[in-house]
């Protein structure tokens, strides 16, 4: 654990860890994961996020298996999902998939599933649930960093949440209630290490693009 990292090196050390061990989190460490959480921005400064940890075995055990449904779909023979692109290998990405495949198997297992939920004046439509990520996603972003300060891993995902009618009922979500994303937590099994991104001479211009 390091929580005296730069945030610097937090940002450019922060892995999407998905092999994580069983090990139990401390319910401290997970609440202030949550508070972190919560000093993000949000439209309007309605802070409106609210946030699930799931640690029940069965509840943990429903999610997993909507979300290996949907992993399964997305990267099975029909899928229209890149093998390679060209700033990461074939090699790579298998990597990377095998990871995701083991996540799938091994979800029930991993000791903390935070849902990062929105809350809204009403049932909301497709077109509001959009709208919404701008005021959700700063937040997921300040949950996944505060992880990585914390040594602990985390990744976010969005396939276990695709079955939004069960996810509503497993975790008990009123109507005006919605899902936007699923970060597994724990310890990790890999090594924390600087991530591999694009170079900003490829990624950025100024005042136009063209």
């Amino acid at each position: 654990m390091s929580e005296e990292m730069g945030i610097f090196d937090v940002m450019y050390h922060c892995r999407a860890m998905r092999k994580l061990h069983t090990d139990p989190v401390p319910e401290e460490l997970l609440t202030k994961l949550i508070d972190a959480g919560n000093q993000a921005p949000s439209g309007s400064n309605m802070q409106r996020a609210r946030w699930i940890v799931v640690r029940d075995p069965d509840q943990k055990q429903k999610l997993a298996e909507l979300n290996k449904v949907s992993v399964e779909a997305y990267i099975g023979p029909m899928s229209k999902r890149p093998q390679e692109l060209p700033h990461q290998s074939a090699d790579k990405r298998q990597r990377m998939m095998n990871a995701v495949l083991w996540q799938a198997e091994h979800m029930h297992e991993i000791p903390a599933l935070i849902i990062a939920c929105m809350l809204y004046d009403k049932e909301p439509d497709a077109g509001e649930r959009g709208r919404a990520g701008g005021s959700i996603w700063p937040g997921i972003q300040n949950v996944l960093l505060a992880a990585r300060a914390l040594g602990l891993g985390a990744a976010p995902t969005t396939l276990g949440l695709m079955d939004r009618p069960k996810v509503k009922e497993v975790l008990g979500l009123p109507p005006e209630m919605e899902a936007h994303c699923l970060i597994p937590v724990g310890y990790p099994r890999g090594k924390f290490g600087p991530v591999t991104r694009l170079p900003v001479e490829e990624t950025m211009k100024w005042d136009r693009w063209e």
